[in-house]
């Protein structure tokens, strides 16, 4: 049975890939499209509601970002945020212009029509998140203002007969008290979505969708070793069976045993046509000297390639490659009008040099939790599943130096220590992401009646939701102490621990 759908148009905010989150969140299935989609495709795809997304721009700009005006006259309930307000405004005949006083963080916010479907249950006046310069001064004929804060007189807005909403407020940050209560009475009072949607269903629909795509033809997964490429190779071994070959390249640059864990995995429990490529000392030869982490990224990505073209050449003739892409790695690669944070080496990438017919990207519409929770669903064991994110470069981006076989062994091993003593306190679960980062700070210590000069390890925990935005965890001073200890005893190099609390924005969650 085909699921509900409710469709995000991308104008390129910051918060557009957590809108569709929290979709999901609520059990109704959401894609993002872009706003360049026609008013007759978007129809065809029988959304039961669209939402508009925020974006850095001014509607009235010639510029700017304008999905059709078309859009709003087909009778599917729409509901615009922050910018995605504007443009609502904007098209329907408003006057959108500069505010005398943008607003930024949390503002008060006060219903003017509490008796709207879009606020049933919220409080008449609670917190939201403004993040605007600009702001609808007229309302277009037919919408009605539905609440207010000081410096903004439409911070939400409603046609009801046409079915249209918009809020100048970010409802999808956890920052706006009453944003859940929102998003659930658009999806579900407004748009009727019964919000059953489940991952089981998810997994069993691209599953079957796969295998009638895949066909009889032969398919090769680019295995890099993380979570995200072994669910997606899981996924499509479910599909294509023994017509799948996975090729895992071990670049060295892994945490200590995961690639045996990996092997072990592909090959004993899911029986997997399984090819592990100990290269090592190709990847370490091409790192030498390199400092600069894009171009460790560069160097890497390209070695990849190289040895993933060769290994594939081995196989023959293919049908379909696949990777393991997931959101936040095209939002992050500069999808669409998305500023580029990194690169990623397994996206676009291999297509240049592999003879297929087309890539499959099982997971590129899903969460990190989303593929968590995927991966159980396919059976894969929980300690395999839930293990740390890890950047497609490795270790290298956290050897804030040139890397080296010393420099990767004495790193493996502060990082295994910090992931068992968390483990051991029983925080595993509780933090998003936490690992140990070699610095290039060296500082003068003592050890036993001796001097020395020795490196610096830095710890970095956090917790997220989507990976896009993190606070650091409060680790309680006896775990971190106990992790300092041990590696400055257990790991020959290290006589100092230092502990990460930058949140992000301003910092990545990689140090690099």
């Amino acid at each position: 049975m085909e699921h509900q759908l409710v469709v995000v148009l991308d104008f390129g905010g910051q918060y557009s890939h957590l809108i569709a989150r929290r979709v999901r969140d609520l059990g109704v299935y959401c894609e993002v499209k872009p706003y360049t989609i026609t008013a007759g495709a978007l129809a065809a795809l029988r959304p039961r509601g669209v939402i508009l997304t925020g974006g850095p721009n001014s509607v009235y700009l010639e510029q700017s970002p304008r999905c059709s005006k078309e859009l709003l006259a087909l009778g599917i309930p729409v509901l615009g945020i922050c910018y995605g307000a504007q443009l609502m405004a904007y098209l329907a005949g408003g006057e959108v212009c500069p505010a005398p006083k943008g607003e930024y963080g949390r503002v008060a916010l006060e219903l003017t029509q509490p008796e709207s479907p879009l606020f049933d249950g919220v409080a008449q006046s609670s917190v939201c998140w403004m993040s605007h310069t600009d702001y609808i001064r007229t309302l277009p004929e037919g919408f009605v203002s539905a609440a207010k804060t000081q410096n903004c007189p439409h911070a939400a807005m409603a046609n009801e007969a046409a079915r249209l909403y918009a809020v100048q407020f970010h409802p999808e940050v956890q920052h706006t008290a009453c944003g859940q209560a929102l998003l659930r009475n658009f999806l579900k009072r407004i748009c009727g979505c019964a919000g059953d949607w489940q991952m089981s269903g998810y997994v069993e629909q691209t599953v079957a969708r796969l295998k009638e795509k895949i066909g009889e033809k032969k398919v090769i997964c680019a295995l890099s070793g993380g979570v995200d490429s072994t669910v997606a190779a899981v996924m499509a071994h479910r599909a294509a069976g023994k017509q799948l070959t996975c090729i895992f390249v071990d670049h060295g640059l892994l945490r200590k045993g995961e690639g045996d864990a990996v092997e072990r995995v592909c090959r004993e429990t899911f029986d997997m046509n399984f090819i592990r490529v100990n290269a090592q000392k190709e990847f370490l030869g091409k790192l030498a000297g390199v400092t600069d982490p894009e171009k460790k990224r560069s160097v890497i990505g390209e070695e990849f390639i190289r040895v993933f073209e060769r290994e594939s050449k081995k196989i023959g003739k293919v049908g379909f490659l696949v990777q393991g892409t997931i959101y936040p790695d095209v939002i992050e690669s500069g999808a669409g009008d998305s500023a580029v944070i990194k690169s990623h080496h397994n996206v676009g990438a291999l297509p240049d040099v592999i003879d297929f017919e087309e890539i499959i990207e099982p997971l590129r519409m899903l969460f990190k939790d989303e593929v968590r929770r995927a991966g159980l669903e396919l059976g894969i064991d929980e300690d395999l599943v839930w293990r740390q994110p890890f950047p497609g470069p490795g270790l290298a981006v956290r050897i804030l130096d040139a890397v080296t076989p010393e420099r990767v062994a004495l790193l493996q091993e502060a990082d295994a220590i910090f992931r068992e003593e968390i483990a051991n306190a029983g925080m595993a679960r509780a933090i998003s992401q936490y690992f140990a980062v070699l610095t290039n700070i060296k500082s003068v210590g003592v050890m036993g009646d001796g001097r020395t000069y020795d490196a610096t390890v830095a710890l970095r925990a956090v917790t997220t939701s989507d990976f896009m935005t993190a606070e650091f965890v409060p680790i309680p001073y006896e775990v971190l102490g106990k992790v300092s200890s041990r590696i400055v005893n257990e790991v020959p190099g290290v006589n100092r621990v230092v502990y990460d609390v930058t949140a992000k924005p301003p910092a990545t969650i990689e140090w690099e």
